[in-house]
């Protein structure tokens, strides 16, 4: 299990973009990024630069995501046939993790990946406790007896800031979710822009 070292917040304030679009984020109240020198005036970034930065923004809202699991990401939908930043999307967004996230069972990554591991989440009535696990289409996702009435669930449910996207089908009576359809860059409900293009770009150079 990989392990964020860094403080959540942070990644925000150094991105410049509320890239979850919490209502807590502190970048509502700072817009500059964090350290004394986080007010200074920024140069315009090299091509270099852009891609990096669309790399470490995809990268850090899904979570703990490491580096090498990123790259293996971006390895497997390279493979794949079709457009290799739509293909690394869908693959993102089949994350076991994701789904939960997408689903409204949690109010946060961080917490979609906890509650995985903590063992209270079923995918086709077999219990799973690995985040990155890859859902299927059609594959249905619930949450153990034991868990559907924790107040982390009971409140991610009520949230109004996000909504569930098309591509997963949830029933927050029964605390089930079907993954529909794997999605296309557009149909991902992102609070701000993502550019998996950038990504591709960054690996490939």
């Amino acid at each position: 299990m990989s392990k964020r070292n860094s403080v959540k917040h942070k990644i925000d304030r150094r991105l410049g973009e509320n890239i979850w679009g919490r209502p807590k984020s502190p970048l509502n109240d700072r817009a500059y990024g964090p350290g004394q020198h986080g007010q200074r005036r920024k140069g315009k970034l090299s091509d270099y630069g852009l891609q990096l930065r669309a790399k470490q923004k995809l990268k850090g809202y899904y979570g703990s995501i490491t580096e090498k699991t990123f790259r293996r990401y971006y390895a497997e939908a390279s493979r794949v046939k079709g457009d290799t930043g739509e293909n690394l999307i869908g693959l993102l967004e089949r994350r076991l993790d994701a789904v939960i996230y997408r689903a409204k069972f949690v109010p946060t990554v961080f917490a979609a990946r906890q509650f995985v591991n903590h063992g209270h989440v079923l995918v086709n009535g077999k219990r799973v406790n690995i985040p990155s696990y890859q859902v299927k289409v059609g594959d249905k996702v619930e949450l153990r007896d034991k868990s559907k009435q924790l107040a982390i669930v009971l409140e991610a449910t009520q949230l109004a800031e996000r909504d569930v996207p098309d591509y997963v089908e949830a029933d927050h009576n029964k605390m089930i979710a079907t993954f529909a359809r794997i999605p296309a860059l557009s149909d991902v409900p992102y609070p701000v822009q993502m550019e998996p293009n950038l990504v591709v770009e960054f690996y490939s150079r």
